[in-house]
């Protein structure tokens, strides 16, 4: 059976060094720069960047956009968080 949205971010929340979840949640600011972090992103802004844009860095990163420019900015989708899962090297099974 594959796995659930819901287990596939928690393996990424956990393969990036954050904490599992017990409820479903999208990822949190902190959780998008820990997954830029490990996807060795550099946000280049000053302060604290925002969910959008990382979000944006993220699948350009991962291949899910051809480019930043191109990317969607909202949330992820079971199909970009596998995409997520494999770049940050942990398996989307549970």
């Amino acid at each position: 059976m594959s796995p659930t949205v819901h287990e596939v971010r928690n393996s990424i929340r956990v393969a990036t060094g954050r904490f599992e979840r017990e409820f479903e949640a999208s990822f949190t600011k902190e959780e998008l720069q820990a997954i830029c972090a490990t996807l060795e992103i550099d946000v280049d802004e000053t302060g604290q960047p925002s969910t959008t844009r990382m979000r944006r860095l993220i699948r350009a990163q991962v291949g899910i956009a051809e480019s930043l420019e191109t990317a969607d900015d909202s949330t992820f989708r079971k199909a970009d968080l596998q995409a997520i899962a494999d770049a940050v090297g942990t398996s989307s099974e549970p």
